[in-house]
């Protein structure tokens, strides 16, 4: 069964520089701990994800750099901060096995894709291997391959 796409699962931000410069190797949702003039600035669509990553610290994780500008009719009586870090809610079991995975050597967290799900602000993190210069230009260039295989499958 197809999913359906209602107005209230959708995409806020994106980080297309994520697969450009990483190997993504697995995906995690987690939930963010957000205050009420960050939820209005989300659903106004005013997030972005380009310069953001994911720390561990004491067990927990946190979102830092995602910029989230605030609306100026929502946040009168408070003092918004649009860069500050934000918890992210995962199940401890996750959490722990992230814990693993980022003290080897190479693998970071990266924020993918923040949306709507059920109401409720997610934020997808990828676990990921920082890729060579010589890497991205293979990938480039097979992304082209695929590109003009298309393009000549579509004329015939």
């Amino acid at each position: 069964m197809a999913k359906k796409n209602t107005p209230g699962d959708s995409t806020i931000a994106l980080n297309r520089q994520a697969t450009h410069d990483y190997f993504i190797e697995e995906r995690f949702e987690a939930g963010l701990a957000l205050e009420g003039w960050e939820v209005k600035s989300l659903r106004a669509g005013r997030a972005q994800l380009k310069e953001s990553y994911v720390i561990l610290k004491n067990g927990e994780a946190f979102l830092f750099g995602s910029h989230i500008s605030p609306l100026t009719s929502a946040s009168t009586h408070v003092n918004p901060d649009p860069v500050r870090s934000r918890k992210l809610l995962l199940h401890a079991q996750e959490l722990s096995r992230l814990i693993g995975h980022v003290e080897r050597k190479g693998y970071t967290l990266i924020p993918l894709a923040l949306y709507w799900k059920r109401g409720r602000a997610k934020l997808e993190i990828g676990l990921a291997r920082g890729k060579k210069q010589h890497d991205k230009r293979a990938s480039e260039k097979d992304r082209d391959w695929q590109r003009e295989k298309q393009r000549v499958m579509k004329e015939r």
